[in-house]
């Protein structure tokens, strides 16, 4: 089992930043990968950003590319997302999860992965 907590989240004007953190606990798993999605009312999942464990490749939704970033320390068993000039369209639910194996096209598809944090609230204010 892995256990996830997310944490970060929060109000903030828009243009502003926030950086959630996701610190997970029980097995680890080397060929992992840890991703953030998003679920705002009325919409569906939405898929955020990806780091694979090992190689630490990253993989972003296109709608925060340029905006966001991800990032893992392998000794605290944490990964990040930083968020930069949020938007109003930014407020979800944001949840942490992790992906325990296969390919890298799995990837952004929330229904590959195998645990899942809580979720952290985030709304930007106009």
């Amino acid at each position: 089992q892995v256990q996830l907590v997310e944490s970060g989240g929060g109000l903030v004007q828009a243009g502003g930043s926030l950086r959630l953190s996701c610190a997970a606990s029980g097995r680890t798993f080397s060929s992992a990968a840890m991703g953030w999605f998003r679920q705002a009312p009325g919409k569906e999942r939405e898929f955020v950003a990806a780091i694979r464990w090992s190689e630490a490749n990253t993989y972003y939704g296109d709608s925060v590319k340029g905006r966001f970033t991800i990032s893992r320390d392998n000794a605290k068993n944490t990964v990040y997302l930083q968020m930069n000039s949020l938007e109003p369209e930014d407020t979800a639910i944001y949840y942490c999860a992790v992906k325990v194996q296969g390919a890298v096209w799995q990837i952004p598809y929330g229904s590959q992965y195998d645990y899942w944090g809580q979720g952290t609230q985030v709304t930007v204010s106009s």
